[in-house]
Formats: C-alpha cells, sequence, structure tokens
C-alpha cells in the first residue's frame, strides 16, 4: 500500500516539476531566472527575519526592508520582460504582415509567463511583510 502511494507520490511530482520547468523555459530563462533569485532573496531574508524577530528586532526590521525591496524588484523585472515580449512580438506581425489568431494567443501566453511569477514572487514577499509586521507589534 505504502509503495502504491509512493509511486503516485513521485508521478505527481515529476508531471508538476516538469511542467513547471516547461513554464519557466517558455518564458524566458533570462528574465525568469532574475525572478527566481528574487524569490530566494526575498526567502532568505524572510528566514533571516524570523530568526531575528525575538533576539535582535532591529536586524528584522532591515530585513523587512530588503523583503519589499526584492519583491518589488520581482514584479518590476516581470511586467519589464512582458513588455519587451510584446515588443517583440509585434515586432515579428509587422515584418511577416500574417496574423493567425494561433500564433498571437501562443506569443501573449508566454508574454503573461513571467508577470504571472513576478506577481507570485510579490505575492509571497507581501504576506510574508505582513505576517512579519504582526508578530514584531
Amino acid at each position: 500500500m505504502k509503495l502504491k502511494i509512493f509511486r503516485i507520490m513521485a508521478i505527481i511530482t515529476g508531471v508538476i516539476g516538469t511542467t513547471l520547468i516547461n513554464r519557466f523555459m517558455e518564458g524566458g530563462a533570462l528574465f525568469m531566472s532574475l525572478i527566481l533569485i528574487c524569490l530566494l532573496i526575498s526567502i532568505y531574508f524572510i528566514v533571516k527575519s524570523i530568526l531575528n524577530i525575538k533576539t535582535n528586532n532591529d536586524v528584522s526590521i532591515k530585513m523587512l526592508k530588503h523583503i519589499n525591496d526584492s519583491g518589488t524588484l520581482a514584479l518590476g523585472l516581470g511586467f519589464l520582460s512582458a513588455f519587451l515580449g510584446l515588443i517583440s512580438a509585434f515586432d515579428v506581425l509587422e515584418a511577416t504582415g500574417e496574423a493567425a489568431p494561433s500564433i498571437i494567443a501562443g506569443g501573449l501566453k508566454v508574454a503573461l509567463l513571467s508577470p504571472v511569477f513576478g506577481l507570485f514572487t510579490f505575492t509571497i514577499s507581501r504576506l510574508a511583510l505582513l505576517c512579519l509586521r504582526i508578530i514584531q507589534k
């Protein structure tokens, strides 16, 4: 019974992991990597703030600013990537003169992947800020 559950969990994890990696690569490796770095930095500052919340409140307060900045940077990078992708897509459409709906839909999907990841990172950082500010008071 346990072996069957582990196999099912491995299959689900593999499917989800493969899907996430494919979406990551579709969104553009450069900007998605930068947003991922912002997410990891936010998580680092969140953990550091939690560890210092009782012992050193000044460090914890400084970490809140860093969490805010890294989340905002991820959001900005996501939208910058989307606008650059849309500009290049419209350049291609202008050069070819043809616009099939499937091509436009595919381009819009790719252009929206990095802002979604940026919004996810921003949301995580904002939720952490909210929780940490409540805990500090």
